[in-house]
């Protein structure tokens, strides 16, 4: 009985933000996927299995027995993790080939995202987080999963569904752009890496658009299919220049000290790594697959230093994740 009662109080504070430690872990297994290092790639995949797992129970415990905590969660940026892993995972699924499962696990994420998505826009302040992109990264994170099956099933709808929410992911972006305090990218504990991750996972959106064209499908005509091509380099251009800034950020400000937030930077390190990969593919520029080979193995590297992070906490006894020195999202987030 003192073990449920332990996992109980186990997933009884397990915050929202929890889910981006999902996100990080099912982005690094497609990263190496699209590496070519599919041995490694199935051990984070069955990681993230895991993980997800654990969300999931998280989620369902709360809506069934604390719907007051999931009421006022589902206010805060970060639930909309809930959507993004669900999504993100459902991707590498996908590229596994088990394709009923990618799709359970789209309809599950696009029925959570629409009323995660308004209780958060509803919530919305200034000077908010980077938790603030969730908005962007979620949407995105439906399109690339859309799109993936679409090309895996040859199904032209779930393709121009993908291509809606692959706009509406972008308007959602430049919405947050002036809500995030600018401020975070030298003081933030992890999760003002996500202003680049939106970034990243767009591009990703808008590779995985055009990898789903074919002769059966003939999906986008002349004009559609250069506009892809044209936003998706920019998105991936934009994107590694955020990276390069974030980075140099780290370097001049060191935030070493490990906080759950950090996971956050994980999954974006990994998204700009696998978005660098997946736009080299569909756009044809090879010589973008080398750097983003590197960029794989640094967000492995990182991941590896955030789960020993992880480890050491737990062991300590600290709660994540103000253990960390991380603020309050959800306050930090009306502010």
């Amino acid at each position: 009985m003192s073990g449920i009662s332990g996992l109980r109080t186990w997933v009884a504070e397990r915050p929202p933000a929890a889910g981006t430690a999902v996100m990080a872990t099912a982005v690094v297994s497609i990263g190496l996927r699209l590496a070519g290092v599919e041995v490694v790639s199935r051990i984070f995949l069955v990681l993230a299995c895991l993980a997800w797992l654990a969300l999931a129970g998280t989620f369902a415990f709360r809506l069934a027995g604390q719907r007051g905590r999931w009421a006022e969660e589902s206010r805060d940026p970060a639930a909309l993790t809930a959507v993004a892993a669900t999504a993100v995972l459902g991707t590498r699924v996908s590229l596994l080939g088990v394709q009923s499962l990618a799709g359970a696990l789209l309809a599950l994420a696009a029925l959570l995202w629409p009323v995660l998505l308004v209780s958060v826009l509803r919530n919305w302040g200034q000077r908010m987080p980077g938790t603030v992109f969730l908005c962007c990264v979620a949407t995105q994170a439906l399109a690339v999963l859309a799109a993936t099956l679409a090309g895996a099933e040859a199904t032209a709808w779930l393709a121009h569904a993908a291509l809606v929410l692959f706009w509406l992911g972008l308007l959602l972006y430049a919405l947050a752009l002036p809500r995030f305090d600018s401020r975070q990218v030298l003081q933030g504990p992890g999760d003002h890496w996500i202003a680049g991750g939106a970034l990243s996972i767009s591009a990703l959106a808008g590779a995985r658009l055009i990898s789903a064209d074919s002769a059966r499908l003939y999906l986008w005509n002349k004009d559609d299919s250069g506009v892809l091509h044209q936003v998706t380099a920019i998105l991936l251009a934009l994107d590694l220049a955020c990276y390069a800034v974030l980075v140099l950020a780290e370097l001049a400000r060191p935030r070493t000290r490990y906080g759950l937030l950090r996971w956050a930077t994980v999954f974006s390190m990994g998204m700009t790594a696998t978005a660098t990969l997946a736009v080299s593919a569909a756009l044809d520029v090879s010589w973008l697959s080398g750097p983003g080979k590197v960029l794989v193995w640094v967000a492995v590297a990182v991941w590896l230093a955030a789960a020993a992070g992880a480890v050491l906490a737990a062991r300590a006894g600290h709660r994540c994740p103000r253990e960390a020195g991380a603020p309050d999202v959800t306050s930090t987030a009306r502010r």
